[in-house]
């Protein structure tokens, strides 16, 4: 796996209008708040997603689920650098379940776009549950 990029060598530019463009295919019948999301993959592929409601709104998807969709489907690796935007084009920082679905497909490295500037996912998730917590105990009850 190549190294995480330093922030300042992410063309957040680039990665905010992928997320623009992501949220204009957004299904929101329910909510009417579209959102879109895109990242950098850590071989530099750019992936976009976006909301996908349902009228069983427990089932809804949010766009980091879509985005974490086409890294699985296109190939795998982790997330490098990440953004979602509103309607507005805003920054917006991505819902609890979802912060943990970053993690898991990103890591602690993972640089994430917030409406306060740009930060380790380990400032957006302190302390976060991961593998390596299954690991440990898988380890100590063999």
């Amino acid at each position: 796996m190549d190294p995480v990029p330093p922030a300042d060598a992410v063309d957040w530019a680039i990665l905010r209008a992928a997320a623009r463009s992501a949220l204009e295919k957004a299904y929101v019948p329910y909510s009417q708040y579209p959102v879109g999301a895109a990242a950098f993959a850590d071989d530099g592929r750019l992936l976009t997603g976006a909301n996908v409601e349902n009228a069983a709104y427990g089932v809804t998807l949010c766009a980091e689920c879509s985005l974490v969709s086409a890294l699985v489907m296109s190939g795998g690796g982790r997330f490098a650098a990440f953004t979602c935007v509103n309607a507005l084009g805003e920054t917006i920082m991505p819902c609890g379940r979802c912060r943990q679905i970053l993690w898991e497909h990103g890591g602690p490295e993972l640089l994430v776009d917030t409406p306060q500037g740009i930060v380790p996912m380990t400032e957006v998730l302190p302390q976060a549950f991961g593998p390596g917590d299954l690991d440990h105990v898988r380890k100590a009850t063999r």
